[in-house]
């Protein structure tokens, strides 16, 4: 492992660590979903980063890739809140998620999450194979008489990815890979009270570049060059709108890059029996020696 991709990926992982905890404090009875998003985004600048991943706040039963359109307001009330955060730092990146009830009724769901990745991470260790840690994940969310959501997990984390391999499993599934020296990754268990399978309904709220294709409009030609300066890191719309693209140039030119593939979208993930979902996320680096170290806890 790079020593200084080292030093900079638990540097991204305390700055992480700060934004969640900022994140969450925000969110109570009453607050602004956008004004929330823009003062989280504003704390990473602050802190001499960027956003990795558009902020994202996932209520009640969707469990992620959630933002309002342009234009929509949402107050929080009696949601249960995802907050799931990624700091970018020198290319270097930090995850993490926590759920905040403000219904006061689903705690223990969202305990659920909290304790399988606390388990989870506590399991860590050179060799061992990700299946055991969906294993671990499923069995503590399953004991607590909820259901881990399968078509969920975790993820690796490299330079200017947020998602690379291998896969963290939220149950015992059937893969080969297993933990090792100089691996980066995110731990993320997602718990419901419904059927534990997630499906994309609604408009893309999430985007990124995948490819450079030969697009028509000047409009898309400029956007696309405007997309590339987020060095493969997701947007979202707001992101892109400003004097020189107003929402109404904005659109047509953005379905033009998603038609064209140089683009991809990513819809709400909303939970398939419209179960509540809760969530809980931390970055974990082993270095070279086989050191465990999880960077937002």
């Amino acid at each position: 492992m790079n020593q200084e991709y080292k030093k900079d990926f638990i540097r991204a992982g305390e700055l992480a660590k700060q934004v969640r905890a900022f994140g969450k404090s925000l969110i109570v009875k009453g607050a602004s979903y956008n004004g929330v998003i823009a003062q989280i985004n504003q704390k990473i600048l602050e802190l001499g980063a960027r956003s990795a991943f558009p902020p994202q706040i996932a209520l009640d039963d969707v469990a992620a890739h959630f933002l309002p359109q342009p234009g929509e307001e949402i107050f929080f009330s009696h949601e249960v809140v995802k907050l799931d955060i990624g700091v970018c730092y020198k290319g270097a990146i930090g995850d993490c998620a926590v759920t905040v009830d403000l219904s006061g009724k689903n705690q223990p769901l969202v305990d659920a999450a909290e304790a399988a990745l606390l388990a989870a991470e506590k399991s860590i260790r050179v060799g061992q194979p990700v299946r055991e840690i969906g294993k671990i994940i499923e069995q503590t969310i399953s004991s607590l008489g909820f259901t881990p959501i399968k078509n969920l997990g975790g993820h690796g984390l490299g330079y200017y990815k947020i998602h690379t391999s291998p896969n963290i499993p939220n149950y015992e599934d059937k893969s080969t890979a297993t933990i090792k020296p100089g691996m980066t990754f995110a731990i993320e268990p997602f718990a419901t009270n419904g059927k534990g399978l997630i499906y994309e309904a609604g408009n893309p709220t999430i985007f990124s570049f995948a490819a450079s294709r030969p697009v028509r409009s000047e409009s898309a030609r400029t956007l696309l060059a405007k997309i590339k300066t987020f060095e493969g890191l997701p947007f979202a719309l707001h992101d892109l709108i400003g004097k020189d693209f107003p929402l109404f140039l904005l659109r047509p030119a953005l379905e033009e890059l998603l038609q064209s593939g140089a683009v991809v979208g990513y819809p709400p993930l909303v939970e398939e029996g419209r179960g509540l979902v809760a969530q809980a996320e931390n970055s974990v680096l082993v270095d070279e020696k086989g050191q465990v170290v999880v960077t937002t806890r």
